[in-house]
């Protein structure tokens, strides 16, 4: 498509700005052809119309997407232009704070100004080995290309490093010499590349200053030739320097300094050596002052000369010859104060006894009058005389600065030529790589000679770089048959042949300068002559006549001609020289003689090796007189003969460019200038290299990554099954133009912008697909949703009229209620307030009423009492009146009656004398009579009535008379005794008189009393209370002490326990780096043993043919690469019995170093024993104190009682096992046959009843845990309430006692104690109960766990063959038994002696099962010998009968099989040898053992049995140099099989195991305590009697340790190439991450194509190590820490390319690489490796995935990645954030100010800088006694294994 079809709206481009050289902006309407004007706006949010050149018409450069801002290769960017480049290059310096960038072959590098944490000796390994464009861009990276293609090419490298002043040309430059130093190793014993390393403090000191522009730049140039051997290590080295700047020597410009070594001597002057110096400050010198900066921020120059000083010293050069150099540098400063006094114009005279010149001639032991004679004076020669003139002042000035200069020069030269005869070895150099530091291109305000120098070599060094560059373009077409047009570039010969050619500038100058009277004038006329208007590279300026411009590649630069001659010429006066080399100061004439005459200070001698040439070119010839001439030759003919050589070197070589770029002139760190940068890349090429990729086609992918990129863009009948045309098929419709693209073999070539235009379409269907999927889950949503909100509102308005149906009934029976409770309410309040009134009326009214009627019966009683009163009264009254009236009434009637009954009487007596009277008295008589008659009747009725009443009522008049008489008796005697207590009542009456009087005093007391009661009370009740108060204070005072107490007792035991868990840790890891630090000892000990015996093998096959060297990995060090021999030389050991007799020779020396170790081993066991027991001491100590408080004795008996509860349960259920173990044995016992364990068998019913009888023994495990939980939960609850009620009787009787006694404060106390009773046995009661209830978990756990075991088992069992499932159930049995007894250690540790008789019982079931096993085998033995026999006879009697018998008799007659019973022979486990087959022995057990046989088809470990058993029958022979050779002869051959097939995995493994083994039998069967714990009777009958093998022991532990380390190693090797692939770059998941454009450094593809590695290919090989190791019988815990290391390597390697990488840091390589570990603890998982520590490994792995996952964004998301990341550094986690870099658009990268809240979060946290992990580090090794449950006396020898020379004992 057209270019112009891009500038669309929201097109990004870049336009010029005058102070950000370049800025963005964005279209905002689509540009059509013929517009003039462009819409644009800007990112400050300004618009802008951009008018287009109407010349030209060019349109802005189009910004590349952001997805290919950041990119490691600028060559990768779509658009290839200057402000792409100088964006790229700022984004990663300021944002991602990376200063390495490539530019297709040349890395740019940016001087940060600020220390990085980038150049460690992890970096170095991480980059070791490595392509260069698969990590990111560094300076190792570079170093690594170049000494891999060195390797690989068989040609010379050079690393070219330029740069301005400031740029960091020097840093660069010894960091890839520090790399090659580190990589190869020196193959000589003197530390070649450290003495490589320690040249750069002496050339720094000697060769840099400080500038304005940078504080350690570099004024010379320097070319380092390292050389090395044909294995590719440093042997030697060879330094050449380039114009070195003399005029430093006695002028600097403001804010500069002269040289580093003068303020460095002129800091140490104090020094008692320097005193003889008479230095002082570096004011006091005209040499060191004129910069008016003698300091620099940060440098110490005192400790600066102290470096350079070591420096000297580890190079070689003596104190002496040191001083020697300070006395000449010390000369020159006193030089320079040197002054001259006038007499005339044309002389000058020095002041007599002058001091700094008699100082410098001191210094210089030369004569005083004769060098002031000669500094005044010079001699002059003619062709017929000689004759002495004197000079001017300012000629003399001059010549003593050029004194000065020139004998630095010579001191240069001399410390440079003593450096390469130090650095020179006698070894043949096969190889080199060279580094060249120079300068940069320079333009100043005023630019002279040493300018010009300087942009000539850079012309010289530009065309070079720009014809390899053109070369490696034209190769790549080539390669990938790309049609090859001419490519215009920018060629500098013209330029080049302006300066050097004839008649060029220096063949004017040199010319002028042999000219009597030549001046910088009339050069400067000559140079107008000569080349103004004929050569378009020269100007004249407009306003000088004495300066000239050169169109540079870079930029025009104007020259001012003065100086130039004089400076070309370096003119210095013969006579002066004479003087110095008149010197009685040995070392100065050396400077001033020829080169091939210097003497070294080191008296080294030259080895026959031709020097490479330094800066001044040597004569050819030696002449009289050459000499005296050699300073004529001009520095301009010296420096273009170096130059011509330099180039004739580099184009020898293949080169590698660095370019160093200064970000800014202030030094101000993380600083990006973008004019200063877009200077520096003009000048350095790298726009050239942008330019010239551009012209051609930049973008080049290969048809897969193109495929996997740009799928999106295809259909799926586009794809087909070849991916090249595939890719051409899409090509052709996605872009028109061909010319835009190219088809190559691997590759697709597109032309600039074409990768672009493909991610916008690519973007662009992916946007489409985005919406597509955005506007069908929108849709989705909101139907969703608005189905959602429709049922919602159907259901709100449901709900709503419901309500409002419910309230609007509720408000209408509300309102009905109302009018209700209103009515009721009213009639209430009615009704209430007629009630209060009515109550109120009739209270009123019954007060009122009962007021009148308590008045009215107050009345009426008064007139009552009054009535009775006067009723009384009258009554007395009246009676008295009566009794008065009734007296004289009767007196009266008395006295009537009388005289009437005297009248009365006179009347009857005179009628009784008269008849008639009688008559009528007579008258009614007998009616009378009748009536009288009758009553008397009736009266004698009443008479008989009331005689029979009267008789009653004499009866009870008698009693009662009687009564009445008994009474008065009584009475009488009452009477009596009244009158007797008449008396007493008088005396009582007395008495009661006294007693009242007492009582009245009683009384009085008692008030008095009850006052003082009452008194009494009342203090009491305050004194109560105000007690109770002080309780309620003083129970929160102890509740708040309690809670104290408890807190601080919390933190006391929990800073105990840290301080113990810390300690512990401390002593765990002092061990380990001790550990470490002695098999570190152990593996350099090995390293030089093995060095001893290549240089004895390479003495003794000297004539042999070497093998054809093949470089592996340049990780690969020194002592492996010398140990790959080839299989002639290694067969070679075992023919001629010489070679074994040094290595017996040498047996004594490694013993006496191994028992040095040894010692050293049991010294530091001894230490860590005694740190131990401390920590024992102390941990006892807590514990007693933590007993004291929490022991009690009912809890103590019922926790015993618990105790022995479960250890009879425990016992119960020993025993149980024990019956069920010994039915099992005895169903074993009773056929041993195949059959025995198939199903229906004996056995195998007996396991399935076992498994029955397990699982239901835990179903009633179960129960009973449940019901002693419920018992101990009920024995709780009843032991609180019973305590507590107890102790509140007792408090309360006390309490009671208290009132009574007083006793308050005893009780208080007692309270306080009870209290604490109480508490301390709630506490101890509750931790019992939680210990009890969590043991019983874990009971319950562990019979879970067990019936889990015992279900795989019987699953694992059978699934075995028959012959195994026993011997596997057997060995089940021991594991479990030796597991509860683990358990039971745990559960008896406080009660010794039932662990002790626990153990016993125990060990003899132990006993019995091993002698059970070991029957088994004896059968099983007999049983096979016995088959075999069987087997034979058959053979025999099938041939006998053949012979005689048809076979009709043959098929009719069965054969009978005869049984021979055969007797077993009782061996002792011992084998017997003879002394001379030792080597025989040695030589088919070890040195000819094939380890896949003996692993596949013998028992594990067998050759370390046979060889035990050998040192036994030694041993029971009592033969000690019996032993000792053969332990000697086993050892040494180990190690040559280790050596011979040290990288054999298998190998290494197998002897790993059998070493192990062979230790763990000398510890077995040693005869200690300690190792025969677990040996049956039979085992211990089988101990070593008569040798302690114990530093033996020692000596095979050492040597396990190193074939440990050795397996690793392997290990490392095998898995380092997978680990990279399949961790990071394969895709697991296919299809998750995409394949973002590369540049010219194309990186491993992520594509699993064929021959990579992937996740399987790990996995496999893991499952490989593992399986290995179980069929060798390795130790499972050896395993462990063998897995551990492997999973570590994983891990570390992943995360250091992870750091380094910065295509790898995205989101979804996160989720691949979390995908990948998950697979890696699966299989931990299924090979029950969890508990390893394999998987605590991977969590820096981890946490970086998980970092990459999380959101980065608000400082929340901080807060979380602060708290996720703890076993990640800081460094490494601001490293991953600036490295994460989105692989589509959609995703987004992580903002400065976040990664700067991570830096400020993370800034209290105390970790390593360190940024990468140590790959290399192997966790220390342990083997742990691993006891053998194998007899030695069944051992059968296998016919296989050749030792039919050895017999069974």
């Amino acid at each position: 498509m057209a270019a112009s079809e891009l500038y669309t709206k929201f097109a990004r481009v870049w336009i010029p700005d005058p102070e950000e050289v370049w800025k963005s902006a964005e279209l905002l309407k689509d540009y059509k052809p013929g517009d003039k004007v462009l819409l644009l706006h800007l990112e400050d949010g300004k618009d802008l119309e951009y008018r287009l050149d109407p010349k030209t018409e060019e349109l802005p450069h189009l910004r590349n997407p952001d997805i290919l801002v950041g990119e490691n290769d600028l060559t990768a960017l779509s658009y290839l232009h200057e402000p792409a480049v100088l964006h790229n290059l700022r984004v990663r310096f300021i944002d991602s704070k990376l200063i390495y960038t490539y530019c297709g072959i040349v890395l740019v590098a940016i001087n940060p100004y600020e220390q990085l944490p980038i150049y460690g000796e992890d970096i170095i390994n991480a980059y070791s080995g490595q392509n260069m464009g698969d990590m990111d861009p560094h300076i190792f990276a570079v170093a690594e290309e170049a000494y891999k293609q060195m390797a690989r090419d068989e040609r010379n490298q050079s690393i070219i490093v330029s740069g301005e002043s400031g740029a960091g040309k020097t840093v660069s430059a010894k960091y890839a010499m520090r790399y090659f130093a580190t990589v190869s190793g020196s193959a000589s014993e003197a530390n070649v590349e450290e003495k490589v390393l320690a040249s750069n403090p002496i050339m720094e000191s000697i060769g840099n200053a400080k500038t304005t522009r940078n504080d350690n730049s570099s004024r010379f140039g320097k070319y380092i030739e390292i050389g090395f051997d044909k294995r590719y290590r440093i042997i030697g080295a060879n330094m050449r320097t380039y114009l070195l700047e003399k005029s430093r020597v006695v002028f600097q410009a403001e804010e500069e300094r002269n040289y580093h070594i003068f303020y460095q001597l002129c800091a140490s002057a104090k020094l008692p050596e320097f005193k003889m110096l008479r230095l002082g400050d570096a004011d006091n010198f005209h040499y060191t002052k004129q910069g008016g900066s003698p300091v620099i921020e940060g440098v110490d120059d005192a400790t600066e000369m102290a470096q350079t000083r070591q420096a000297c010293t580890l190079l070689g050069i003596s104190e002496s010859y040191q001083m020697g150099i300070f006395r000449i540098l010390a000369g020159i400063l006193h030089l320079g104060n040197v002054g001259f006094t006038s007499r005339d114009s044309d002389s000058c005279t020095i002041p007599p006894k002058h001091e700094p010149l008699s100082i410098f001639c001191d210094l210089m032991a030369v004569d005083f009058e004769e060098m002031c004679h000669w500094l005044c004076h010079r001699k002059l020669a003619t062709a017929t005389e000689t004759y002495i003139k004197p000079i001017s002042k300012l000629q003399a000035t001059n010549a003593r600065d050029a004194l000065a200069k020139h004998i630095y020069a010579k001191l240069f030269n001399w410390i440079v030529d003593h450096v390469n005869q130090v650095l020179h070895s006698a070894v043949k150099q096969h190889s080199f790589i060279g580094v060249l530091d120079i300068y940069g291109f320079e333009t100043f305000e005023i630019n002279s000679f040493e300018q010009f120098c300087i942009n000539y070599a850079n012309e010289k060094l530009q065309q070079q770089f720009n014809m390899h560059v053109f070369k490696l373009e034209q190769e790549e077409y080539m390669k990938e048959q790309i049609p090859w047009t001419l490519i215009d570039f920018y060629d500098n010969q013209p330029c080049i042949n302006l300066i050097e050619s004839k008649l060029g500038i220096l063949d004017l100058l040199d010319e002028e300068c042999r000219m009597p009277k030549g001046t910088d004038d009339t050069w400067a006329q000559k140079l107008y002559n000569t080349h103004l208007n004929k050569c378009a590279l020269f100007e004249k300026p407009r306003l000088s006549n004495k300066a000239f411009i050169i169109q540079h590649f870079a930029d025009k630069v104007e020259y001012q001609c003065e100086g130039f001659l004089e400076k070309n010429k370096d003119t210095v006066f013969e006579e002066q020289i004479k003087v110095l080399k008149s010197s009685k100061f040995k070392m100065l004439p050396e400077l001033f003689q020829d080169d091939e005459k210097a003497i070294s200070p080191s008296s080294a001698t030259s080895s026959g090796r031709t020097p490479l040439s330094r800066t001044p070119a040597k004569p050819t010839k030696g002449r009289p007189g050459q000499a005296a001439k050699e300073h004529k030759k001009t520095v301009g003919h010296q420096f273009r003969n170096s130059l011509h050589l330099l180039m004739e070197t580099l184009n020898a070589t293949t080169p590698h460019y660095v370019r160093c770029i200064k970000p800014n002139d202030f030094k101000f760190p993380f600083t990006f200038d973008e004019k200063r940068a877009v200077q520096q890349l003009r000048a350095c090429g790298v726009l050239e290299t942008i330019r010239i990729s551009a012209a051609g086609f930049p973008s080049r992918w290969t048809y897969q990554e193109f495929f996997s990129r740009y799928r999106v863009l295809m259909k799926q009948k586009d794809v087909l099954s070849e991916r090249k045309q595939t890719c051409k098929n899409v090509l052709e419709k996605l872009i028109v133009d061909k010319d835009k693209y190219q088809f190559g073999k691997t590759k697709i070539f597109f032309r600039a912008g074409q990768v672009a235009y493909l991610e916008k379409l690519r973007a662009d269907k992916l946007r489409a697909a985005c919406i597509r999927i955005q506007k069908t889950i929108r849709g989705w949503l909101l139907r969703k949703k608005y189905l959602r909100m429709r049922k919602a509102a159907i259901t709100v308005q449901r709900y709503a009229r419901g309500h409002q149906a419910r309230c609007y009934a509720k408000f209408l029976r509300r309102t009905k209620a109302a009018t209700i409770i209103q009515k009721y309410w009213r009639m209430y309040v009615i009704r209430r307030r007629y009630k209060i009134r009515r109550t109120a009326t009739i209270v009123l009214q019954s007060y009122l009423r009962g007021y009148l009627a308590r008045n009215r019966y107050r009345k009426i009683l008064r007139e009552h009492k009054a009535v009775i009163i006067q009723k009384w009264v009258r009554g007395w009254l009246a009676r008295t009146y009566y009794k008065r009236s009734m007296h004289a009434i009767i007196y009266l009637q008395c006295c009537f009656r009388r005289m009437m009954a005297k009248r009365e009487l006179k009347k009857l007596k005179i009628e009784a004398r008269s008849v008639e009277r009688y008559k009528k008295l007579h008258i009614g008589m007998e009616n009378k009579i009748m009536q009288l008659q009758r009553k008397v009747d009736e009266q004698n009725k009443d008479y008989k009535c009331l005689m029979e009443k009267l008789t009653n009522l004499e009866g009870v008049y008698n009693s009662e008379t009687e009564k009445l008489r008994s009474d008065l008796e009584r009475l009488h005697l009452s009477e009596e005794e009244a009158k007797i207590a008449t008396g007493r009542v008088l005396s009582l009456q007395e008495e009661i008189a006294k007693l009242r009087k007492d009582l009245e005093q009683t009384q009085c007391e008692k008030k008095s009393i009850e006052e003082c009661a009452d008194r009494y009370k009342q203090e009491t009740e305050q004194l109560v209370s105000n007690l109770k108060e002080e309780n309620t204070l003083l129970k929160q005072e102890k509740e708040a002490l309690n809670h104290l107490i408890v807190e601080q007792a919390k933190e006391m035991t929990e800073t105990m326990e840290k301080k113990l868990i810390e300690e512990t840790k401390q002593l765990e890891l002092d061990l380990n780096d001790e550990r470490l630090r002695y098999q570190n000892l152990l593996n350099e000990f090995s390293r030089l043993e093995e060095r001893y015996d290549d240089l004895k093998e390479e003495m003794t096959l000297m004539n042999v043919p070497k093998p054809g060297h093949r470089r592996t990995d340049s990780t690969h060090s020194s002592n492996e690469s010398e140990c790959t021999f080839s299989s002639e030389i290694a067969e070679t050991e075992d023919i001629p019995s010489r070679t074994e007799e040094p290595s017996e020779k040498k047996v004594p020396l490694d013993m006496s170093l191994f028992l040095k170790l040894q010692k050293r081993v049991t010294e530091l066991e001894q230490e860590k024993q005694v740190m131990q027991d401390e920590l024992d001491h102390k941990e006892e100590q807590v514990l007693r104190s933590k007993a004291k408080e929490e022991e009690r004795p009912q809890i103590r008996g019922a926790e015993l009682e618990y105790e022995s509860l479960k250890r009879q349960e425990l016992e119960s259920e020993n025993k149980k096992l024990k019956n069920e173990l010994n039915e099992l044995r005895k169903a074993l016992s009773e056929k041993s046959a195949p059959e025995v364990t198939a199903p229906g068998a004996p056995a195998y019913r007996v396991l399935m009843e076992q498994l029955t009888s397990v699982s239901e023994e835990l179903d009633v495990r179960k129960e009973e845990v449940l019901i002693l939980r419920s018992q101990l939960m009920s024995q709780k609850e009843a032991i609180q309430p019973k305590n507590t009620m107890t102790d509140s009787t007792i408090l309360l009787e006390d309490v009671q006692k208290m009132k009574d006694k007083g006793e308050i404060a005893q009780a208080y106390i007692g309270l306080k104690e009870t209290n604490r009773l109480l508490e301390s046995q709630l506490q101890s009661q509750k931790r019992s109960h939680e210990n009890e209830a969590e043991a019983l978990r874990g009971e319950i756990q562990s019979l879970k766990e067990e019936n889990n075991r015992q279900q795989q088992l019987l699953a694992q069992n059978l699934q075995l063959p028959p012959e195994a499932r026993i011997e596997a159930s057997l060995q089940h049995e021991i594991t479990r038994l030796t597991n509860e007894n683990l358990y039971f250690e745990e559960l008896y540790a406080d009660d010794p002696k039932k662990y002790q008789s626990y153990r016993i019982s125990l060990y003899k079931r132990m006993i019995d099962l091993m002698e059970q096993l070991e029957k088994q085998d004896k059968t099983v033995r007999k049983l096979k010998k016995q088959l075999k026999v069987f087997a034979k006879k058959i053979g025999e009697l099938e041939v006998g009968q053949m012979e005689n018998i048809s076979p009709g008799q043959i098929i009719d007659e069965p054969i009978r099989p005869v049984n021979i019973p055969r007797k077993e022979k009782d061996f002792q486990g011992m084998l017997e040898y003879k002394k001379e087959d030792e080597q025989k022995l040695v030589k088919n057990l070890i040195l000819e053992l094939k380890p896949r046989g003996v692993a596949v088809n013998l028992i594990p470990g067998l050759p370390a049995y046979i060889l035990f058993m050998c040192v036994r029958h030694a041993d029971y022979l009592n033969d000690d140099q019996k032993v000792r050779s053969l332990l000697t002869s086993t050892i040494n051959s180990i190690k040559k099989v280790l050596k011979k097939r040290g990288d054999d995995f298998e190998t290494v493994s197998f002897w790993l195991s059998n070493t192990c083994r062979f230790l763990h039998c000398l510890k077995q069967y040693s005869g200690e305590e300690g190792f025969m714990k677990h040996n049956t009777s039979r085992q211990n009958e089988h101990c070593l009697t008569n040798f302690d093998l114990a530093e033996y022991r020692q000596v095979l532990s050492d040597l396990a340790i190193q074939i440990y380390q050795q397996l690793v190693r392997v290990l490392e090797n095998i898995l380092q190439p997978m680990i990279v692939s399949g961790m990071l770059e394969h895709e697991t998941i296919q299809g998750v991450s995409g394949v973002k454009p590369t540049g010219l450094r194309k990186r491993t593809s992520s594509i699993a194509d064929e021959g990579t590695y992937t996740l399987d290919s790990i996995l496999r090989q893991l499952n490989s190590f593992h399986s290995v190791m179980c069929q060798h019988g390795m130790d499972p815990e050896l395993i462990k820490q063998v897995v551990k290391q492997m999973f570590y390597i994983v891990g570390a390697v992943t995360l250091n390319n992870l750091l380094l990488r910065k295509d790898m840091c995205s989101w979804s390589k996160g989720m691949q690489i979390r995908y990948n570990v998950s697979q890696l603890e699966e299989w931990l998982r299924d090979k029950n490796l969890m508990n390893s520590g394999a998987k605590e490994t991977l969590e820096p792995l981890i946490q970086a995935a998980q970092l990459l996952q999380v959101k980065k964004k608000t400082d929340d998301d901080a807060e979380a990645i602060c708290s996720m990341c703890n076993a990640l550094t800081t460094a490494q986690i601001v490293k991953v954030l600036n490295l994460y870099t989105p692989v589509n658009e959609f995703e987004e990268r992580v903002s400065v100010s976040f990664i700067r809240t991570i830096q400020m979060r993370l800034r209290d946290r105390k970790d390593s800088p360190q940024l990468l992990m140590d790959a290399k580090h192997i966790f220390p090794v342990t083997f742990p006694f691993n006891p053998s449950s194998l007899a030695l006396e069944t051992i059968q020898i296998p016919a296989s294994l050749g030792l039919g020379f050895i017999s069974r004992v």
